[in-house]
């Protein structure tokens, strides 16, 4: 089933690309990004097209596989990743008697 949900997410994110990339664009200016071009920001706006409609649909789509997938990933987990890191071999170093004093190197003139 998480597979399955999985390949449906990855075609919705997919066709969320291909709707969002097809919208025409509202305005380039910064003027019009805040509300003051031809349209107004806040106030009454043209109807939706069937573009936007198609738009949301596919990204309400995409959030409820995102959550699906959260779940379902929660559930299938068995550990961490790390977990699966082979350890490397552990070699000990012979240990020097400790009541030989530490050699300190001699200073060059």
């Amino acid at each position: 089933m998480y597979t399955y949900l999985l390949v449906f997410h990855i075609f919705v994110c997919m066709l969320l690309i291909i709707a969002v990339l097809l919208q025409s664009g509202k305005g380039s200016e910064l003027s019009a990004a805040l509300g003051g071009g031809s349209g107004s920001l806040f106030g009454p706006g043209a109807p939706a097209n069937i573009m936007n409609k198609i738009t949301s649909v596919i990204a309400i789509t995409f959030m409820i596989t995102s959550l699906g997938l959260a779940v379902m990933s929660k559930e299938r987990s068995s550990g961490s990743i790390t977990d699966r890191i082979p350890q490397p071999l552990q070699q000990t170093a012979p240990m020097a008697p400790s009541d030989a004093a530490p050699q300190v190197p001699m200073e060059s003139k």
